[in-house]
Parts: structure tokens; C-alpha cells; sequence
């Protein structure tokens, strides 16, 4: 499928999302809060085919087009828009160190896909693009995780959803990591043998 029409079937479900959390929740505090979660969880599974494929090129732009990382840019943005004005209208109190990693991690997401561009027309290194998507695949993984880590704590009662749906993704986080890690080691075991 072509990038063009990739990002226009993920933000046609981005709207979706919209259009069901209205419908069931009104125009209300608690329809943002819900369009909000839906969004955020959209995002984890668009970065869960990136973060387990994006050193499969043929396997990820097969998926995922060649502009994987704009088309994440692209649907995590919308999710901050909505996050933003959730925070701001319900009036919640934002922890600094939770903020200072939060937008560490909106800069990374939206320089991947200029990093990828620039990587296509020779300005940056192949190697030193391995390095910075490397880096940025394990820091938005660790911002996802601890994301959902003080949810399944009990840390913040106010986020919405259930114990069950928070632990739920924290396992899918975990999960993620743990299934990197096993082709990692199973990689390096076919090029010792």
C-alpha cells in the first residue's frame, strides 16, 4: 500500500475513534478522555509493527510503505493533540520529569521521519541512522512502558480504563521487548555457529 493512502486509512480510523467516543460519551470531558485512550492505544500498535520490524526493510515497507516513520509522526501527533486538550481541560497537574521525557520523545517521533529522508538521499550515514533509529526504537519503547507501568501501580487514578486493560498492555510492552530481545540473542547464535 502506498504511504499517501496508508496515512489516509489511519487517520480515517484516528476519526473513527472520534466519532465513537462521542457517540457513546457526548460531548463530555470523560468522550475526550476515552477518544484519548483509543488514540494512544492506535499509536502502541503502529509502533508495536515498527519497533519489531524496522530493521526488517523488506518485511516493514511491505506493511508499512517506506514512510513508516512519517505515517507515525502522523497518528501519534493527532494522539498528543488529543492529549493536550484533555490535560488542559480537565486541569490535571503534570509532573515535570514526566513531561521533560514526554517531549524528548515527541522530538524524536517527529524528527524520525526527516532522519529517514535524509537518510534516502545520502546526507546522514547509514550508520549513523542505525544509531539514532536504534536509539529512538528503545526510548519511545521505554516511554510506552513507563507509561502503562504507574497505571498497573495505582499511581494515576485518574487515567482512564480498566487495572485489567492497563496491565494488559503493560504485558504487551514487556512482551515487545522480550520478543526483541529473543531474536537478538537467536541472531547472534546463527552467526556464532
Amino acid at each position: 500500500m502506498s504511504s499517501r493512502k496508508l496515512i489516509i486509512l489511519f487517520v480515517a480510523i484516528e476519526i473513527c475513534i472520534i466519532g465513537l467516543g462521542l457517540w457513546s460519551e457526548g460531548y463530555s470531558l470523560t468522550a475526550l478522555q476515552t477518544i484519548t485512550r483509543f488514540s494512544g492505544r492506535l499509536s502502541l500498535f503502529l509502533f508495536s509493527a515498527i519497533f519489531l520490524l524496522y530493521n526488517k526493510p523488506r518485511i516493514i515497507t511491505v506493511w508499512l510503505s517506506d514512510r513508516f516513520y512519517l505515517l507515525f509522526a502522523i497518528v501519534h501527533g493527532i494522539h498528543l493533540i488529543e492529549l493536550l486538550s484533555f490535560v488542559y481541560l480537565s486541569g490535571i497537574k503534570l509532573v515535570p520529569y514526566r513531561i521533560a521525557g514526554g517531549f524528548l520523545a515527541y522530538l524524536f517521533i517527529f524528527a524520525m521521519p526527516l532522519f529517514q529522508v535524509y537518510k534516502m538521499r545520502g546526507v546522514i550515514s547509514n550508520r549513523t541512522y542505525s544509531i539514532l533509529e536504534t536509539i529512538f526504537v528503545y526510548y519511545v519503547w521505554l516511554v510506552f512502558f513507563l507509561t502503562y507501568l504507574p497505571r498497573v501501580q495505582g499511581k494515576l487514578p485518574q487515567a482512564g480504563g480498566s487495572f485489567a486493560e492497563h496491565v494488559a498492555l503493560l504485558g504487551w510492552v514487556s512482551t515487545l521487548l522480550g520478543m526483541k530481545l529473543s531474536a537478538m540473542i537467536q541472531f547472534q547464535k546463527k552467526n556464532v555457529n
